[in-house]
């Protein structure tokens, strides 16, 4: 299995990019926090993951392997695929994860999209001795940040809007629209969020 890639990023969109290898164009899904730290043209090394389903292959790419490496141990609780696995990377560091799930803290599991109180209890029951051994990077700057409010929805809602047919540019107008919204209500939720990019597009 592929574990990192070495190259150059040439192609980057809020959950997604594209990294030449030798020639060979690697694209990988990604979390917010890493997303941010893209630059086209830049070289980098990603940690990968590889997730395979019976009709899919689907790369994810890390800034760390710390975020690897628990983006994986997340999806061997029930219930928890890839998307969730990243958002709960979104909002939490590794090692905010181990302390949460460790603290069997349900309230703040619930902040990640796609988690409800049921679903959390069941992870914090189901890895709480399997999160001791993540840890974050080392402190050496590389690691990318913990993903912002905004970072977050914007990643939701453009992947949301380019899974509708829309272009990434144009999801991107989208969310600039929208993005009084939610400065002036930070706890909007990403489905009225949605109808609203919806409505200021049709506008165009």
């Amino acid at each position: 299995m592929i574990a990192q890639l070495t190259g150059t990023v040439v192609a980057a969109g809020a959950t997604w990019f594209v990294i030449d290898v030798a020639g060979v164009g690697y694209r990988a899904n990604t979390i917010a926090g890493t997303a941010a730290t893209l630059r086209i043209g830049d070289r980098m090394t990603v940690h990968t993951s590889l997730v395979v389903r019976e009709d899919s292959l689907t790369m994810w790419g890390f800034g760390t392997p710390e975020e690897r490496d628990a983006f994986e141990l997340m999806q061997t609780a029930s219930g928890v695929g890839p998307k969730v696995a990243a958002a709960m990377l979104s909002v939490f560091s590794p090692g905010e994860l181990r302390r949460v799930i460790s603290a069997e803290d349900v309230r703040r599991l619930t902040t990640v999209p796609g988690i409800g109180p049921k679903g959390a209890q069941k992870i914090i029951l189901e890895l709480k001795d399997k999160v001791l051994l993540l840890a974050d990077a080392g402190s050496d700057g590389d690691a990318p940040q913990p993903a912002t409010a905004e970072q977050l929805w914007r990643g939701q809602l453009v992947e949301g809007l380019e899974g509708l047919g829309w272009s990434t540019k144009e999801a991107e107008k989208a969310c600039d629209a929208v993005a009084p919204l939610a400065e002036e209500d930070p706890g909007i939720g990403i489905g009225k969020l949605m109808r609203a990019a919806l409505s200021a597009l049709a506008k165009r």
